[in-house]
């Protein structure tokens, strides 16, 4: 494609064909002011603001629909065009409201800054006041028409950007607007929510809620409230969109740029993302962990094509502790040129992932085949070594050590009775059931707490054969800390919960336990953080038992000999990861608490990365292993495309699944993953709109 020269007030200017004047001009730096121009949309000439005079042309020309030509000579600055851009923004000021101050979108508003250049006010003409209802009704954002100019670039938009026809120009009587075909709310009219007509709305017309979009540091985190969500940064939109194509393993190796257990994650992910997700706003969530996992079960290791390893630094780094957050360190650090070894207490690799989680929640196939991938690429792994002292690390010659041992030290509530026989903790509990160590339950067992790891355990004593489980807790139903779907399958299952109950001591009588307890009036932590708790006046009763299982929280089993400073539950204290001692870091669970493995995962690449500093590296662990794409913006109709459900997993019937280990939760199939994927806003595309540069940008204004 060729260049054309032409000349623009005087200036010089070279183009390429089949730019508009408008397009030449703004391009060379010149300013022509404009409205309903937008650099993604089609130009329609509507605003009558960028008119400009051509040499041998009568009249005046809108630039924004005029092609440049080769020896054009323009004027964009004569007291008739002035004239005529004063008029058109004079007519637009008529019906629009006075008072900018108490538009949300003041100071941000392109509408206000050319009222500023052109030096005009709403005085000389008659005001107008149409009086449209605010819409409030609809999800993400708000529709107030009596700040709409009639630019049109909503319009295009919807109708010619997305595709998805959803709002076009209406007239009622004499009142020309835009609105929906049948004047009822978006959801109801096809819109799909991509708030691309928010996003190029020059005015307060349409604007995003401030409570979707408040509370976040940047506009792309406010957009993306998945992707923001995730510990990891992973890019959801991304990754759905993939999946909507049929492409899985491409998927796969945008979820794999940002942590090294996709499938893990698939299964036992807290899914926060999900918690972010803008179409909760419209209906419900997108079911983005079932996705993730419908894609890792799929992925034919396309993403290793893009892996690369970096040359030998010489540099040898330890690690304490096989767990998500050790193994996920380790990993980016071979891939840095380190040479890494992790010590493991057990005589098998995945810390909590094996130990803490039961396996009918995440199979043990899937962990050894992603650990797998790890020490494929280079990360070595010693068992049954329990580093009780760093010294005997130091003078193997280790240039870092990281502390990553989790908080596997389950806690006995203060109460009399906690060492009574028959009276375990969380994760002893659970560790023996995960190795296939012989655990006697009884018949009757109570889990003390309402947490997802209380869940684990009254779930695995019911597999292990106890006929009546229970579980007590502090929390109401409605607070209760374990989720939805814990509590639902765990009721299905049939446990019992005792809610609002706080306990006083353990009994024994004849061979069996009791938990003494109250009930809660309400509890809270005062000013000291103690906790405080009002209970139901003559509510003392006893819960009966065979086993007590403690379920109440974890603190970190930290050696004294490591010789690393420590706060509340044993918890390392760190700053970036760097511990007390020099060449020593820490990271996961024993330095944040216990957390979900997606945040281990995230704390893993954290530590990576300052431990790489330390040796002399970038720190920078960042991974392109997708092949790039450039998503359409075009997204077409769909009827009813706000009232679609969210997809359901299905599991098996508890007949079925009570009495083994085996995976009861079906993954979504092609079919299922596809209409799922399908129901995703595509909020990323918003971010591809270019921002419109304001009279103040240019050289030449």
């Amino acid at each position: 494609m060729g260049n054309i020269k032409l000349t623009i007030d005087g200036i010089s200017v070279e183009a390429e064909k089949e730019m508009t004047v408008l397009q030449a001009a703004l391009a060379a730096g010149i300013y022509i002011p404009h409205l309903c121009h937008h650099p993604s949309l089609p130009d329609v000439g509507q605003c009558k603001l960028c008119v400009v005079e051509i040499a041998d042309r009568d009249g005046v020309q809108t630039s924004c629909t005029t092609m440049a030509e080769d020896g054009m000579v323009i004027k964009t600055k004569t007291d008739r065009l002035n004239h005529m851009r004063t008029l058109s923004m004079e007519l637009m000021l008529a019906a629009h409201p006075s008072e900018c101050t108490s538009c949300p979108k003041y100071l941000k508003c392109e509408l206000q800054t050319l009222i500023q250049y052109l030096g005009v006010s709403d005085a000389r003409l008659r005001k107008l006041s149409y009086n449209f209802p605010i819409e409030t009704g609809n999800p993400l954002f708000v529709r107030d028409m009596n700040r709409c100019i009639l630019c049109g670039r909503c319009v295009r938009a919807c109708r010619t950007l997305r595709g998805a026809e959803a709002i076009d120009y209406k007239k009622d009587n004499e009142k020309v607007y835009i609105g929906t075909e049948n004047g009822g709310l978006l959801a109801d009219e096809n819109c799909k929510f991509c708030c691309a007509c928010v996003e190029v709305c020059p005015t307060g017309a349409l604007r995003d809620k401030e409570e979707v979009v408040s509370g976040f540091n940047k506009a792309e985190e406010a957009l993306l409230p998945c992707k923001a969500s995730c510990p990891a940064g992973t890019d959801v939109p991304r990754y759905v969109r993939l999946i909507k194509e049929g492409k899985y393993s491409e998927a796969v190796a945008v979820i794999r740029e940002r942590v090294p257990f996709p499938l893990t994650l698939g299964y036992i992910c807290m899914h926060f993302c999900e918690s972010g997700c803008r179409r909760e706003a419209v209906n419900e969530a997108v079911s983005v962990k079932e996705l993730k996992k419908f894609a890792a079960m799929r992925d034919n290791g396309l993403w290793k094509e893009n892996s690369k390893i970096a040359p030998l630094t010489g540099k040898k780094v330890a690690v304490i502790g096989s767990g998500p957050a050790g193994l996920t360190s380790a990993y980016y650090l071979v891939k840095q040129g380190h040479d890494v070894t992790i010590y493991e207490k057990l005589s098998s690799p995945g810390g909590m992932l094996r130990v803490g989680i039961p396996e009918y929640r995440l199979p043990r196939s899937v962990i050894d085949n992603e650990i797998s991938e790890i020490t494929d690429a280079g990360v070595r792994i010693v068992y049954n070594t329990d580093i009780k002292d760093l010294n005997s690390l130091s003078s193997l010659g280790y240039d870092a050590v990281l502390i990553a041992i989790g908080t596997h030290k389950g806690v006995r509530l203060p109460i009399p009775g906690s060492d009574l026989k028959g009276v375990m903790v969380n994760t002893d509990f659970l560790l023996k059931s995960s190795l296939g160590k012989k655990v006697e339950t009884g018949s009757r067992v109570l889990v003390l707490g309402g947490g997802n790891v209380a869940f684990d355990c009254a779930r695995v004593a019911k597999r292990l054969g106890a006929s009546e489980v229970s579980m007590a807790c502090l929390e109401s139903r409605a607070n209760m800390t374990a989720s939805a779907e814990e509590v639902e399958q765990g009721l299905e299952e049939g446990i019992v919960i005792h809610n609002s109950r706080t306990f006083s001591k353990i009994i024994s009588e004849n061979g069996s336990l009791g938990v003494e307890c109250s009930e809660v009036d309400n509890f809270y932590f005062d000013d000291n953080r103690k906790l405080v708790i009002n209970t139901v006046p003559d509510s003392l009763h006893v819960l009966y038992a065979d086993t007590v299982i403690f379920a109440a929280g974890q603190i970190v089993d930290l050696p004294e000999e490591y010789g690393v400073e420590s706060g509340r539950a044993n918890i390392i204290k760190s700053e970036n990861y760097q511990t007390n001692k020099a060449g020593v870091f820490a990271v996961g669970d024993c330095i944040t608490g216990t957390t979900s493995v997606v945040q281990a995962i995230a704390g893993g690449r954290g530590a990576a990365a300052a431990i790489d500093k330390y040796l002399g590296g970038d720190g920078v662990i960042d991974e392109v292993l997708a092949p790039c794409e450039e998503p359409g913006a075009f997204i077409g109709k769909e009827e009813r495309f706000a009232h679609r459900e969210r997809k359901q997993i299905s599991c098996k019937p508890v007949e079925e699944r009570i009495n083994n280990f085996d995976e009861f939760e079906q993954a979504f199939d092609a079919e299922t993953a596809h209409c799922e994927a399908e129901r995703c806003l595509q909020c990323d595309l918003r971010l591809r709109i270019p921002k419109v540069k304001l009279w103040g940008d240019y050289a030449h204004k």
